[in-house]
């Protein structure tokens, strides 16, 4: 008996110091701001804490698609989908390695936060080198700019997809269409052309980032308010986002953005997107509002509208039709997306 129980306590010794040297290699890089931290691997456990963007915490564990983390002289949990893993061999820098562009105007950050600045727009082709990897970023650098890459943006197999739009499902609803060209700009601009721009741009970036993307007008068409909601109600639709662009003619200087919700349960949604595309643009903030849309009113998931600028604003008409004006817009509405699913 007593040989057992020497046996065992070796058993579990060695285990317990294979474990350990574990916890000095992993680290959970926090790519969002107010993650979950939970007493268990799952949605049900209790609300321990939260995380922030870019805060660092020592992995001790992990079950299925959740790590434990140290947190505050104990352990906690966290969601595999909304973290980057830093080991020892992701510090080295990768020598002589290099990455090529697959993608026109691919975002570099400053930090390896999909929430962090856009510091640059890389043109396809550009080539930069490797200076470090983190979890799904690596640290690049070349003659314009020194930054992060999110490994999803390169269109390579040793992309891995682990950010906070795998398997989900977003519907993106261009307003307008067709005959129905919606608002008239001061240049004589139609609402459904800038929002058709905006809703293609969103859902290349959301498929790159590894979410389903279903569009309600894949084309200039004239679509029905209520087919479009139907279309959303049917599918199993994680977020549905309805674009739009303002006009008051009488009142030509008018500015800003303003994102609209029906349903109580979805204001969250509206305020990650409003708060975050206001970040992206710097544009007039007008908040978000209760607003009684058939679009978002009779959507059974969670929906917004976005008024995303007055185009009877004849400078700002200009800046919408801008490539890089866009991609501002979109990134604030993918960053807002991705504060929702880390909290729903």
């Amino acid at each position: 008996m007593q040989v057992k129980k020497t046996a065992l306590f070796f058993i579990m010794f060695f285990s317990v110091f294979l474990f350990t040297e574990h916890i000095h290699a992993d680290e959970a890089i926090i790519n969002v701001d107010n993650l979950n931290i939970r007493n268990g691997p799952g949605l049900d456990y209790e609300q321990i804490g939260q995380a922030n963007t870019d805060e660092v915490y020592q992995i001790v564990g992990e079950q299925d698609e959740w790590v434990e983390i140290q947190f505050n002289n104990n352990t906690g949990w966290v969601t595999t989908e909304y973290i980057s893993v830093r080991t020892e061999s992701n510090n080295e820098s990768p020598s002589a390695d290099t990455i090529t562009i697959q993608y026109e105007n691919t975002h570099i950050r400053s930090n390896p936060a999909v929430d962090s600045d856009i510091i640059h727009f890389a043109e396809k082709g550009a080539v930069f080198n490797v200076i470090s990897e983190q979890g799904d970023w690596f640290e690049v650098e070349n003659d314009e700019a020194t930054g992060f890459i999110n490994k999803n943006l390169l269109g390579e197999d040793k992309t891995s997809s682990t950010t906070g739009f795998k398997n989900k499902t977003i519907v993106i609803d261009a307003g307008h269409g067709g005959r129905d060209v919606g608002a008239i700009g001061a240049k004589g601009s139609y609402e459904k052309d800038i929002a058709y721009l905006t809703a293609e741009e969103l859902a290349k970036e959301l498929t790159i980032l590894g979410a389903e993307v279903l569009l309600t007008r894949p084309e200039d068409e004239f679509i029905s308010l209520g087919s479009r909601v139907s279309f959303a109600n049917i599918m199993d639709t994680d977020a549905f986002i309805s674009i739009h662009y303002n006009s008051v003619p009488q009142l030509a200087n008018v500015n800003g953005i303003e994102t609209y919700y029906y349903h109580e349960q979805y204001e969250q949604l509206a305020n990650y997107i409003q708060k975050e595309i206001v970040k992206e643009t710097d544009a007039e903030n007008r908040g978000k509002t209760h607003g009684d849309y058939l679009v978002i009113r009779q959507a059974f998931k969670p929906s917004v509208l976005l008024e995303l600028g007055f185009i009877s604003n004849q400078e700002k008409e200009a800046l919408l039709q801008t490539s890089a004006y866009q991609k501002k817009i979109v990134s604030g509405i993918i960053n807002g997306l991705g504060k929702y699913f880390a909290n729903e």
